[in-house]
């Protein structure tokens, strides 16, 4: 009799957390959705639907809240979907992608560069797990730059490098892919200034499970065995509260370290604002006089506690910034990943995000790629491209959604941009249609008031464009300029080089996921052949896995 009583109580309690969960996600669904002065979600909004199954996570909804909401980011995209633990919830921000452009009505097409790559792990994670990610997970620029390329290094001195190259557009042979690279100086170890890093560690209960605090704890030990003996490192936790767990410490004692972040365990609600500040307070107070300052943010971006909301994080960490301490962020886990706010919070800290899924993505960020990753050449850098309406009639920008800049905040050097390490590469991608063959369904009524129209001058017939950078030394706060032209030469597709080639693949892969309405002729098979064809020398086996990853997206797709 007594444990059928026990049994009643247990069942009893299940059902309630159910409910309770259930009423909690449809609480945060109805704020999102009222918070707008229009209550009506339209028809773009239910267009970001995804739904995708799989045996560990189930069906899954991608929503936009309605256009009006006057908050910085107005949309928002929410994964729902059910784990052995019950109802959780992911969030991402809603992309809206970038369509073609006319030249004699937007002659420039201005951008911030982008070198994180946590959109292609989390794309890896969703599909590791058997089901196809919500299209608002999808970055397709982050999926590029997750790749190294073989660009020459800078001469001169210039930090950069710039490397263009254009032929055939694979997925509208009418059209023409112009392929920019940038390519970072690699600098010797000896080059490298002390670094003072705090390593912000959350610790709260939504970061328990193999997946999340044991990975971080594996991944910074990782990076502690890479400092060198001028490092220090502090430690500071967060959960229901802040606290300084280590004091900052010579990576000469790097048991001392290690030992600090095994005795970290999960537990308590999620004090993220609070953690912030206490971690840029104990980097300021070691604050190594143009060394390398920073903060590594390591959490699946649950704050609940304090200062949470992501435009209050933003502003907080802008105002942290011009100290000139820059910022990490490491997202870990599933169930509770709040994509949007990671990224939007290292965004405004002159910082990267990373997506550690694993312990080989660990082995990536934190040794292979660590100098790259946690050490600064410039600042601020940003990209703006002028196109020579003689020889384009329309361009577009493939992914950069997020980061694009209006025309004049290219000259402004009061607007903070995407930094970049030590031999990082950066690329972009344009599809252009040659001039002659019109505007199509992209035509804009001719102007009323003056004349657009193309302006053919004999000294630049044969320019298809002009690529400006401009980027700051990390100790300095005046802009540098660097000037290339691109002249009218192409090639055939098949003769392209493999990093062309390679990064057409990955950009029309991130297309088909976003069920891009520019990748119609696009199929699994073509990515897979373009992929396969352009592998070229691949040590670390990223790209082998690469074309893994479309072989299973063709499966679940049947």
């Amino acid at each position: 009799m007594q444990s059928q009583k026990e049994q009643i109580l247990r069942d009893a309690v299940t059902y309630a957390l159910l409910i309770v969960s259930i009423l909690c996600l449809a609480g945060s669904a109805a704020v999102s959705l009222t918070s707008c002065s229009q209550k009506a979600v339209n028809e773009d909004a239910m267009s970001g639907y995804s739904g995708y199954t799989s045996e560990s996570t189930g069906p899954a909804l991608s929503m936009s809240a309605c256009n009006p909401c006057p908050a910085p980011k107005a949309e928002w995209s929410y994964a729902f979907y059910k784990d052995g633990s019950g109802f959780n919830r992911e969030e991402y921000a809603s992309i809206r992608e970038g369509g073609f452009k006319s030249p004699l009505y937007d002659p420039v097409s201005t951008f911030s560069i982008d070198v994180d790559t946590a959109s292609y792990s989390n794309v890896r994670r969703f599909l590791a797990n058997g089901g196809m990610p919500p299209v608002d997970a999808v970055r397709i620029e982050e999926m590029i730059n997750y790749f190294h390329y073989d660009y020459p290094q800078p001469k001169g001195e210039d930090p950069f490098s710039i490397t263009m190259e254009m032929s055939q557009c694979p997925w509208n042979r009418d059209n023409m892919l112009v392929h920019v690279g940038l390519q970072g100086k690699r600098l010797d170890y000896k080059d490298f200034k002390p670094s003072n890093l705090v390593f912000l560690l959350d610790v709260s209960g939504s970061m328990g499970g193999g997946g999340k605090l044991p990975l971080v704890k594996e991944s910074m030990e990782m990076l502690v065995r890479e400092l060198g003996r001028n490092d220090r490192v502090s430690i500071v936790t967060y959960a229901g509260a802040a606290g300084l767990v280590l004091p900052s410490t010579s990576a000469r004692h790097r048991r001392e370290i290690i030992k600090a972040l095994d005795r970290l365990e999960a537990g308590g609600s999620t004090a993220g604002g609070e953690g912030i500040e206490l971690a840029y307070r104990a980097a300021w107070e070691n604050l190594i006089p143009e060394g390398n300052n920073r903060v590594i943010l390591c959490t699946d971006g649950d704050f609940n506690v304090g200062v949470s909301s992501t435009p209050e994080l933003v502003r907080m960490i802008e105002e942290k910034r011009r100290a000139g301490i820059y910022l990490t962020i490491c997202g870990f886990g599933m169930g509770n990943y709040k994509d949007e706010k990671m990224e939007a919070i290292s965004n405004a800290g002159n910082g990267n995000f990373y997506y550690i899924d694993s312990r080989r993505e660990a082995h990536k960020v934190f040794v292979q790629d660590m100098r790259a990753n946690m050490f600064t050449l410039a600042k601020d850098v940003k990209i703006q491209v002028e196109f020579n309406p003689a020889r384009v009639s329309q361009y577009r920008l493939v992914g950069y959604e997020n980061r694009l800049l209006a025309a004049e905040d290219f000259n402004n050097d009061l607007k903070d941009a995407g930094e970049i390490g030590p031999g990082h590469s950066v690329t972009a991608l344009y599809e252009i249609v040659p001039a002659g063959l019109g505007m199509g369904a992209q035509r804009v009524d001719p102007l009323k008031y003056q004349e657009n129209k193309p302006v053919p001058e004999p000294r630049n017939r044969n320019e298809i464009l002009t690529i400006k950078f401009r980027y700051k030394n990390p100790e300095e706060n005046h802009s540098r300029l660097i000037t290339r032209v691109l002249d009218e030469s192409s090639m055939e597709f098949a003769d392209t080089s493999d990093d062309f080639r390679f990064s057409a693949a990955v950009a029309g892969w991130g297309m088909l996921l976003r069920n891009s309405p520019y990748a119609e002729r696009l199929t699994w098979d073509q990515i897979q052949r373009m992929a396969e064809e352009s592998v070229g020398p691949d040590e670390m086996g990223y790209r082998a896995e690469f074309i893994k990853l479309v072989k299973t997206c063709r499966e679940l797709n049947g």
